[in-house]
């Protein structure tokens, strides 16, 4: 085996290991694109940049001066088709979208990949560690981390017998829930009385407090309470 054979065999087998302990805290979050995604992005990205690394070797009768390097371009290509993967992953769920950060996650292995083929193996290391204190360290603290959880909260009630404005927010504020002003809904031909508004509170758990309130009020009809995240 020549020196460019075991070049060839160490970055492929070095992108392998990097993007598969990425797609391993993916999987461990239980996300779809997850080991093997991870792994065959950081291992496709490293082998397409070998043949600009071999490129010499792979047209050994074009004359050298006829060859202009270009790596970037190559690169550019590379995360062109990573941009479609990436997109493949993001979900929206009714108003909440997830995914973003496992299509970015591909985006920043194919990168690794990327300088793993060109032998920028620090880069692709530090890179690595990098990513992995990201998603899993970032990951906790975002858990700790005060924030405000918002929400779309939905009712409606038969137009004979429904609870004005103030009611529902009153409702709405005993549970530590802030509300924003709603939109009114008439439909179901005149019979039905809908509020639309958008809601906000420090903490999650006060949504499904609040489903149970709604849920306990014989004049509501229907209601819904849609968390909105990432």
């Amino acid at each position: 085996m020549d020196a460019d054979q075991i070049t060839i065999i160490t970055r492929l087998l070095l992108a392998l290991l990097i993007g598969g302990i990425i797609g391993l805290e993916r999987t461990y979050h239980g996300r779809p694109a997850g080991f093997r995604t991870h792994s065959l992005v950081c291992l496709s990205s490293s082998l397409l940049m070998l043949f600009t690394v071999f490129q010499w070797k792979l047209i050994p009768d074009v004359p050298i001066d006829t060859i202009r390097i270009d790596p970037t371009r190559m690169a550019q290509g590379i995360m062109t088709g990573i941009g479609f993967l990436g997109a493949g992953v993001i979900m929206k769920e009714q108003l909440a979208v997830r995914g973003l950060t496992t299509a970015a996650s591909i985006w920043m292995t194919a990168s690794i990949g990327i300088a793993v083929g060109m032998g920028f193996f620090f880069a692709a290391a530090i890179a690595g560690v990098i990513t992995l204190g990201t998603l899993a360290v970032f990951h906790r603290i975002e858990s700790i981390m005060p924030n405000i959880s918002y929400g779309k909260l939905t009712v409606r009630m038969p137009r004979e017998n429904y609870l004005n404005e103030n009611q529902i927010k009153k409702i709405i504020e005993e549970h530590a829930i802030k509300s924003f002003p709603p939109s009114f809904t008439l439909n179901s031909d005149g019979k039905m009385f809908e509020y639309k508004m958008t809601i906000s509170t420090k903490d999650a758990t006060k949504f499904s407090e609040l489903a149970e309130t709604l849920r306990s009020k014989e004049n509501i009809h229907e209601f819904s309470v849609i968390p909105i995240g990432t």
